[in-house]
C-alpha cells in the first residue's frame, strides 16, 4: 500500500539520489523526483531503473538555482530530501562560482520554499568534507568545520543556512552528513570507480592521486537507509547527524583490496594531475556514528573490513556488467 505523503527528492538523477529514489518507491512512498533540466530529456541514473519503478515516479525537470522552479517542484510535497549539488572537488577549483550558485543559493531556494509552503520536513545533505582533515578521531558532529576546498566551503555555507532557518523561522530541517559514499552508479571522478574501471580495462599499472589519505567509506545502501531513518525521525529536526561506517582505510589500501577481490595484480602510478593542492588535501576522515544510533537507531550494515569488502564486491559486480561499464570513459581523467 502506497504511503500518501509525497516526498520530493532533489538531485534524484545523481548517484545517491537515484538509489534513494528507487528505495523510497520500493518501500511504498509517493515520490516526486526533481531532475536537472536538459535538452536531451535525460533523467540521469533514473533512466537505468526498472520500468515498474520508473512508472511509479513523478518526474519534475528543473534547475535548483531557479527559485520559482524549485517552489513549483515543491508544491504539494510533505517532505523534501535535498541532495542536489555540485560535488566534484577538482572542478570546484576550476569554477567556484558555479558552486556558490548551486550549493548555497540552491539550498536557499529550497529553504525559502519550504518556509513559504509549510513543508513538514527538509532533510539537507551535507558532507564529511566540511570537517577537513581530522583534528581528532573518530570525528563527531562537534568537530570544527574547515573549508579546505571551494566545494567544502560552499557545503559549510549551505549547512549553516539550513541551521539558521531552523533557528530563525523554526523551519523543520534535519542535516544528514554522509561520509564517503560508494557503490553502483558512482561517477568515475570518485576514487573507487576510478580504480575498478582502470583494472577492468586490463591495466596492471593504474593512475591515482595521493595514496596516504584515509577515508570512511560508506556503502550506498547504508547512506540511503540513513536518509530514510532521518526522514522518519522527529528527533532529527534541528540536528546534524553523521552517517558513516566507523572504519578508516587509506586510498592505497583500498586499491589493494579492490585488486585482491578482482584477482588482479596492480601497480600504482601517482599522477600529479590528480593531486589536490597541498593545503586543500583532506588527510584523514573517520566517522563517529554514535549520534545516529542514539537518536534513531541507525547502524551501518556494511561495517568494518568485512562490510567494506562486501560493498566492494557488489560494486565491482555492477561495473563488470558491460552495459554498465559502457557508460564510463575508461582511462580519461574526469574532474
Amino acid at each position: 500500500m502506497k504511503n500518501q505523503k509525497k516526498i520530493l527528492v532533489t538531485g534524484s538523477d545523481g548517484f545517491i539520489g537515484s538509489h534513494l529514489t528507487e528505495e523510497l518507491v520500493r518501500s511504498g512512498y509517493n515520490v516526486r523526483a526533481f531532475t536537472y533540466y536538459n535538452s536531451f530529456n535525460s533523467w540521469g541514473w533514473l533512466d537505468c531503473l526498472e520500468k515498474q519503478i520508473k512508472d511509479e515516479i513523478e518526474v519534475f525537470a528543473g534547475d535548483i538555482r531557479d527559485p520559482y522552479g524549485v517552489r513549483e517542484g515543491m508544491k504539494g510535497c510533505d517532505t523534501v530530501l535535498h541532495l542536489a549539488s555540485l560535488i566534484a572537488i577538482p572542478y570546484s577549483y576550476h569554477s567556484p562560482d558555479t558552486y556558490i550558485d548551486t550549493n548555497i543559493k540552491g539550498t536557499l531556494n529550497v529553504l525559502q520554499a519550504a518556509r513559504e509552503l509549510g513543508v513538514s520536513k527538509v532533510v539537507h545533505t551535507s558532507t564529511s568534507e566540511v570537517y577537513g582533515t581530522a583534528q581528532y578521531v573518530p570525528i563527531d558532529e562537534l568537530h570544527p568545520l574547515q573549508g579546505q576546498s571551494p566545494y567544502s566551503a560552499t557545503k559549510i555555507g549551505a549547512d549553516q543556512l539550513a541551521i539558521s532557518f531552523y533557528r530563525s523561522f523554526e523551519t523543520p530541517v534535519a542535516i544528514i552528513r554522509p561520509f564517503n559514499t560508494y557503490g553502483p552508479r558512482q561517477s568515475a571522478r570518485a576514487v573507487i570507480p576510478t580504480i575498478i574501471t582502470q583494472l577492468l580495462s586490463g591495466k596492471e599499472c593504474i593512475k591515482l592521486g595521493a595514496l596516504s589519505p584515509t577515508r570512511d567509506f560508506n556503502y550506498v545502501k547504508d547512506t540511503v537507509s540513513g536518509f530514510i531513518s532521518i526522514m522518519n525521525s522527529d528527533k532529527a529536526i534541528g540536528e546534524v547527524v553523521n552517517i558513516g561506517s566507523n572504519y578508516e582505510v587509506s586510498i592505497g589500501k583500498t586499491a589493494e583490496i579492490i585488486a585482491e577481490i578482482m584477482g588482479k595484480k596492480v601497480e600504482i602510478e601517482t599522477d600529479e594531475n590528480r593531486f589536490r593542492p597541498e593545503k586543500s588535501e583532506v588527510d584523514r576522515l573517520w566517522a563517529d556514528n554514535r549520534k545516529a544510533k542514539e537518536l534513531f537507531g541507525w547502524e551501518p550494515s556494511y561495517e568494518g573490513i568485512d562490510g567494506f569488502k562486501l560493498g566492494l564486491k557488489d560494486t565491482i559486480e555492477w561495473f563488470v556488467n558491460p552495459k554498465n561499464l559502457s557508460r564510463y570513459r575508461i582511462g580519461e581523467y574526469n574532474i
